[in-house]
């Protein structure tokens, strides 16, 4: 079986967080603070508080947002050399304490179909740029697929941006993939997976909801995954609170997301629901 993570999706990277993830048997962290936190994001802090718990820093989710201001495919090259400064003083320190995956957004949107081929250019500069700086730290560039018109919406699009730099490899976010097939990307892109964000959707928009809401087949994901060798984090990516689209009775705790992922692992089904 997997270890299991949990990103903190905004929470703070706090010793008590960490101290919840491990007493539940959940071993690992993507570091993703708010958009207005990572300016102030001590890394250090975060490490410390996490070795203390005894959880593993296994990535870091580069910031995406405000969209006007970071973009790595804009045709504006001012914000595409903002977004490069940012996202590599982000790979930097994320390295610094010890963190080798680092999650990219390999766009902002809307992107409209005329802007794409040039959009897609401008992309994989941006990827290959990035590539370097993450392999100069030691570490993997992970390209996110993503929903909508963003790009990076499915396995082809996903492997131009990734063949831009050969050390680059993707995050396979499982609630993202809205005109292709799971079983289609993984089978295209599998080889390349370096780390997962996992969370359930109902195949109309990205949900981030908690494996088993949703219309995935988690049986057939979870063999999928692991037939291409892959041995990362089975990294959710959700916030504990109810979303307004799924309503719960209460919070999600580290222990659901613990045993949800041991139901997947032993295909106990149907999966719990809370």
């Amino acid at each position: 079986m997997l270890s299991v993570g949990i990103s903190t999706c905004g929470k703070q990277p706090e010793f008590t967080l960490f101290q919840a993830y491990a007493k539940a048997g959940v071993t690992a962290a993507e570091l993703s603070p708010d958009s207005e936190d990572y300016e102030g994001l001590d890394y250090r802090a975060a490490k410390k508080a996490a070795d203390a718990a005894g959880v593993l820093l296994w990535s870091f989710h580069l910031q995406f947002m405000p969209f006007w201001q970071l973009d790595p495919s804009s045709l504006d090259p001012e914000i595409r050399a903002c977004t490069a400064a940012r996202q590599a003083a982000q790979i930097r320190s994320a390295a610094e304490i010890g963190i080798k995956k680092y999650v990219l957004h390999a766009s902002a949107e809307p992107i409209p179909d005329a802007e794409r081929p040039e959009r897609m250019k401008r992309a994989c500069e941006s990827v290959a740029a990035l590539a370097d700086v993450a392999a100069s730290c030691g570490g993997t560039l992970c390209v996110e697929n993503l929903p909508r018109t963003c790009l990076g919406r499915n396995s082809e699009e996903i492997r131009l941006l990734t063949d831009a730099a050969p050390g680059a490899r993707v995050c396979f976010d499982t609630n993202h993939l809205l005109s292709q097939p799971f079983a289609d990307f993984i089978a295209d892109v599998g080889e390349r997976i370096a780390t997962v964000h996992v969370s359930d959707y109902d195949f109309t928009d990205e949900k981030h909801w908690l494996p088993g809401e949703g219309k995935l087949d988690w049986r057939a994901l979870y063999k999928a995954l692991i037939a291409t060798g892959y041995s990362g984090v089975w990294m959710y990516e959700l916030g504990f609170s109810p979303k307004r689209s799924m309503p719960r009775p209460r919070n999600l705790t580290p222990a659901d997301f613990a045993r949800n992922a041991y139901e997947i692992f032993t295909e106990h089904y149907p999966l719990t629901r809370i």
